[in-house]
């Protein structure tokens, strides 16, 4: 187990996470999805007008806030540091078919036990998927996948993510004529700008210092049991968000009629199974990857512009499920980046032997 002070921060950012997560809801997010960093990404990028939903564009202040929270705190502590250059392309590509699996379930992992917490039971299969998917990356990891080693070094580029979302904030509080926000739909859901920019920050910031991460608590659990700090910080998040969503009347407990949610289970689950396979690849989930492109990691950089690129092709070529189910098109982006792991899993592994 860590020091106790690095554990408590751990357990006070899991819950802060959580609590967020149900008041950012309260405040005007879309049920459910007061923080998803996949919706986040899709309604950013039809903003960006990288695609053309008209319901989908926002451009996501919290999205923001997490990256350049991140920086600020690297910077404060002297922990920037510009890095990169391990399997760029592979990164790139992994982070477009992350964003497909999270948009076949419906949301990332912190929207999947933000829909348990508030009784969605649909979520009980993308739980079990996103385990999963840990375990077979963790398999992977035992057998010798794994990316190579950032390198160091000024010449990294791993100031120029922080540097586009400074950009993204300039954007947002100008207006430029480029910009596009929804007249309809779920993008036009959202809590008082410099309330979800605050709480990003604040998200950004404590993340950026407890290196916390959902796929990365189920990961870490998984290796070394209960006793790490990791899964208290996880059931911090789940109880502080059960409460709240109890507390603010957002807890229906069943299978039907849920927010932001389909009955797809096995695609569901094969949705999240893909996101937790690939996030122990390239060392974090989507919200942990924006974490570490604001403190330098130009490796999570390119993940984060992939990211954006899948989030464009999900909406694009429909991709993204709705509450109708899933699309034929959802379901064989999901295969292909099953095939495409597992082939550079093999690859991995034989050129790391």
């Amino acid at each position: 187990m860590l020091r106790s002070r690095d554990f408590w921060m751990v357990v006070f950012v899991g819950a802060l996470l959580g609590g967020l997560g149900v008041l950012l809801s309260v405040w005007g997010n879309p049920e459910n999805s007061g923080i998803c960093v996949s919706c986040f990404i899709e309604n950013s990028a039809g903003a960006l007008g990288l695609h053309d939903n008209t319901n989908m564009q926002y451009l996501r202040p919290e999205l923001i806030g997490f990256v350049l929270g991140s920086t600020a705190s690297a910077m404060f502590f002297r922990e920037f540091r510009s890095r990169g250059g391990s399997a760029p392309l592979s990164r790139l590509f992994l982070g477009i078919f992350m964003i497909f699996g999270c948009a076949v379930f419906i949301g990332c992992p912190i929207k999947l036990f933000l829909r348990l917490s508030a009784g969605d039971l649909t979520a009980v299969s993308g739980v079990i998927g996103l385990l999963a998917g840990v375990w077979a990356g963790l398999k992977g990891l035992a057998s010798g996948v794994e990316l190579t080693a950032p390198k160091t070094g000024n010449g990294s580029g791993g100031h120029l993510i922080p540097a586009l979302f400074v950009l993204l904030l300039i954007f947002f509080m100008v207006r430029p004529g480029f910009l596009l926000f929804s007249s309809k739909g779920s993008a036009t859901q959202h809590a008082p700008w410099m309330v979800a920019l605050a709480a990003g920050l604040a998200l950004g910031i404590l993340a950026q210092r407890s290196r916390f991460c959902i796929t990365g608590s189920i990961r870490d659990t998984l290796l070394m049991g209960i006793r790490i700090s990791a899964v208290w910080g996880l059931l911090a998040f789940l109880i502080v968000s059960l409460l709240l969503s109890i507390a603010t009347g957002r807890f229906h407990y069943g299978l039907y009629g849920q927010p932001g949610a389909h009955l797809d289970y096995v695609w569901s689950f094969l949705g999240m199974g893909l996101v937790g396979w690939i996030s122990v690849i390239i060392g974090g989930c989507p919200f942990r990857q924006l974490i570490k492109a604001g403190e330098g990691d130009a490796d999570a950089g390119l993940v984060v512009v992939g990211m954006f690129i899948g989030g464009a092709l999900a909406q694009s070529w429909g991709i993204a499920a709705t509450a109708a189910g899933v699309s034929l098109y959802g379901k064989v982006a999901v295969l292909i980046g099953f095939v495409l792991v597992a082939s550079a899993s093999i690859f991995l592994r034989q050129r790391n032997s």
